[in-house]
């Protein structure tokens, strides 16, 4: 279905909505957790997590706790908070890579249940502090048990894969953008080894169209990555420095600094020290306008560690740093200037949200998951950058475009932005979540 908004979003019946947004939250739970789809995605994902808690928070705040303290259950000792918790009732073979293909539990400081043996950007404590707040006096007892989940999580990125100062990551699972253009150049290194799918069967295939996903050729890269890594025991001293592929990533970093500052607030309010925090908040953004800030393109960009060079392909991730408050400000005026530009369109007639990559680019596809569709997650992230430096009218009209979106194509994985036409799985819980939110927030 294709969005035309000839009726305006305050028009739009809101309540069917929200009630759409509740079912699908609803049959997603699985007890303890909250899956992407049930198809498509049968397990726990790590910032899945955290947006779905957000929506969560609105209906059912204990369930909202409970998501994120189930996915704190399956933290590694060393702080790692794995991209999926796998449910043990769901057979090995539901969804690959699965369980057997990790092997978590064959290493010392596994969790008491399976999981991958890579991160998702740190998102949690935004939520968490949002979860302790809506809950009021209960919400202390929350944050208590999140709180050193999260100072751990934060530690592991800082001492195991911190490169100059900034999070290196190892994989592109690893920056929640699997298949972005931006990582086309560094996975160019990586032999596409087909002879793989021998051994290995893709299943997302089985419940979303092939255009839509990434290649077979980029699906063989990443599975040579995971298994190297798996191979040398999860060691991030060999991963960062033997590693095919190692990136600094603007939107992972950016979140990164973004969750130290939510750390600060759950920190005072249990009366903990909040300046160490803050102070690293202000490290990472400094490093992050220092290393990754592109005056030529008025965007952040990645820097590949293998050529040591800044990657020039414009995406959504170069304008997450936006959420953090200490930008300077000609940094803040560039990046929105590149926002609403012909890069991304944001606010312009004919666009809807925000596309995940330059629209002006050869390479944009409007189907293909990260490499030109709209998520609505990054679209609430940059939502909450522009309230951060007073752009209320254009955080606004973007929430209006989340809505018109699931009005128009239903609740699905991601949407292109130009007609709204939805594409990958759909019932897709982040996509419930944060229409619950915003719609919580126009109320």
């Amino acid at each position: 279905m294709v969005v035309t908004r000839t009726a305006p979003v305050a028009d739009l019946d809101h309540d069917q909505l929200a009630r759409e947004a509740i079912r699908v939250l609803i049959e997603n739970w699985h007890g303890h957790a909250t899956v992407p789809s049930r198809r498509l995605y049968p397990h726990q994902w790590s910032w899945d997590s955290a947006f779905i808690a957000l929506g969560q928070l609105h209906v059912a705040p204990q369930r909202a706790a409970v998501e994120l303290l189930s996915l704190f259950g399956a933290q590694w000792a060393d702080g790692r908070i794995p991209h999926i918790a796998f449910n043990p009732a769901v057979a090995d073979d539901a969804y690959f890579p699965g369980p057997s293909f990790w092997r978590s539990s064959a290493l010392p400081g596994h969790p008491p249940i399976d999981t991958s043996g890579i991160i998702q950007p740190p998102v949690h404590a935004i939520a968490a502090r949002a979860v302790m707040d809506r809950l009021g006096a209960p919400g202390r007892d929350f944050a208590s048990r999140a709180y050193p989940a999260l100072v751990a999580q934060n530690s592991y990125i800082r001492d195991q894969r911190s490169v100059n100062g900034l999070a290196a990551v190892v994989h592109p699972w690893e920056t929640g953008l699997d298949n972005s253009p931006a990582w086309d150049q560094p996975l160019s290194a990586v032999p596409a080894d087909l002879s793989l799918f021998d051994s290995y069967t893709r299943r997302d295939i089985d419940h979303a169209r092939s255009s839509e996903r990434p290649t077979d050729e980029d699906y063989a890269r990443y599975i040579r990555l995971a298994l190297a890594y798996r191979d040398h025991g999860y060691d991030d001293v060999w991963v960062r420095s033997r590693s095919e592929f190692v990136v600094v990533d603007p939107g992972f970093n950016a979140l990164w600094a973004w969750s130290e500052l939510a750390l600060a607030e759950i920190a005072g309010a249990l009366g903990r020290d909040s300046d160490t925090h803050r102070r690293e908040a202000e490290r990472i953004t400094k490093a992050l306008v220092d290393q990754l800030w592109s005056t030529g393109d008025e965007i952040f960009l990645a820097r590949d560690e293998r050529s040591g060079g800044l990657l020039g392909e414009r995406t959504v991730a170069g304008l997450i740093p936006l959420v953090l408050p200490g930008l300077p400000a000609g940094v803040r005026n560039a990046l929105r200037a590149t926002l609403t530009g012909p890069a991304f369109g944001a606010g312009q007639p004919g666009m809807l949200a925000v596309p995940s990559f330059d629209l002006t680019d050869r390479r944009y596809n409007p189907r293909r998951y990260w490499r030109g569709p709209t998520w609505l997650n990054t679209t609430w992230l940059l939502v909450e950058g522009l309230r951060v430096h007073d752009g209320e009218a254009l955080a606004q009209r973007l929430c209006d475009d989340m809505v018109a979106l699931v009005s128009g194509a239903g609740l699905r994985e991601y949407f292109n932005p130009r007609t709204g036409a939805g594409h990958g799985t759909s019932n897709f819980s982040w996509s419930a979540a944060l229409l619950l939110h915003v719609l919580a927030e126009r109320a």
